[in-house]
């Protein structure tokens, strides 16, 4: 169940705070085609089976902009802001791809309010969005990204 934040005005009093986690999503092998093929980024280790059984990580990984172009999917699962008419993608201040995603494992998303500012029309708000691999000892991927509401 998503953290409901019933209006804009109601963001400064979660800055801090961890908002929950995603739904765990499976990173699938013709996932990980269909991003290579959207972007074209074809490099071996993320679509040769075979020789990437051999490679450093043991199999094919998924692309870590893969990992990170998940945060449209998963972040709506975590939280929502009512009583906006839009809300839009500002971009991101840090991001980090700390661990590889493995084909065949599942994937979560976590978020922290770190940080809301008041823009024209609408607030500025900065989420620390860390992507995690089921049973990995360390995050994948850790993202500050920055999203604009508008009221």
């Amino acid at each position: 169940m998503p953290t409901i934040v019933p209006n804009l005005d109601a963001l400064a009093g979660l800055v801090g705070t961890h908002l929950g986690h995603s739904d765990w999503v499976a990173v699938s092998q013709e996932r990980v085609q269909q991003f290579a093929d959207a972007t074209g980024d074809h490099q071996w280790i993320h679509l040769d089976v075979e020789r990437a059984k051999t490679g450093p990580f043991g199999g094919t990984i998924a692309h870590g902009y893969l990992t990170l172009s998940l945060g449209p999917h998963l972040l709506p699962q975590i939280w929502r802001v009512e009583g906006v008419t839009m809300g839009v993608n500002y971009g991101t201040n840090r991001v980090r791809f700390m661990a590889p995603v493995p084909v065949g494992s599942r994937l979560r998303a976590g978020a922290k309010l770190l940080d809301v500012t008041d823009v024209a029309g609408g607030k500025q708000v900065v989420l620390e969005v860390t992507f995690e691999v089921e049973g990995a000892a360390k995050p994948s991927c850790v993202a500050e990204v920055i999203f604009r509401y508008y009221a």
